[in-house]
């Protein structure tokens, strides 16, 4: 197996277990999560080692630096940008009808939300690097196409 499609793998295993984290947190077991995240690190284990092209040539190293530094630029801007969402959700002033006096919740995201959608761009921005990588690789020239 190739390197990316190990990261796909990756990816989708940390969406499966985010998807099952949610399951164990609405069925009140905490087991469930547990013993699907060693099965999870197990299912990655088994892929890594499975993985045939482990290079370290200065072409790789240059790929996965760019890679890596380009998800890292735009999910940190994604990533800010729903956090200070997220703050001004949290510190918004609950707004009151003058005629009734009850509250009139606007909530833009449910605050018991807000934590499964920071999980679910962690696990997304596995799928954004393995877009760059896959970028990259043909940039520079990918590893196929040599002829030595």
């Amino acid at each position: 197996m190739k390197k990316n499609t190990f990261y796909l793998i990756f990816g989708c295993i940390a969406i499966a277990l985010l998807a099952i984290f949610w399951y164990s947190v609405e069925l009140h077991t905490p087991l469930f999560i547990e013993i699907a995240f060693i099965v999870g690190i197990v299912l990655v284990y088994l892929a890594k080692r499975n993985v045939t092209d482990i290079l370290h040539d200065e072409r790789d190293m240059k790929i996965t630096e760019q890679a890596t530094m380009r998800t890292m630029q735009i999910f940190w801007v994604v990533f800010c940008a729903f956090s200070i969402l997220t703050v001004m959700e949290i510190l918004r002033v609950p707004t009151f009808s003058r005629s009734t006096l009850t509250f009139r919740s606007q909530d833009i995201l449910p605050p018991r939300m807000i934590g499964y959608i920071q999980l679910g761009l962690l696990c997304l921005m596995i799928f954004l690097y393995v877009g760059f990588r896959i970028y990259y690789a043909k940039k520079y020239g990918d590893f196929e196409t040599d002829e030595e």
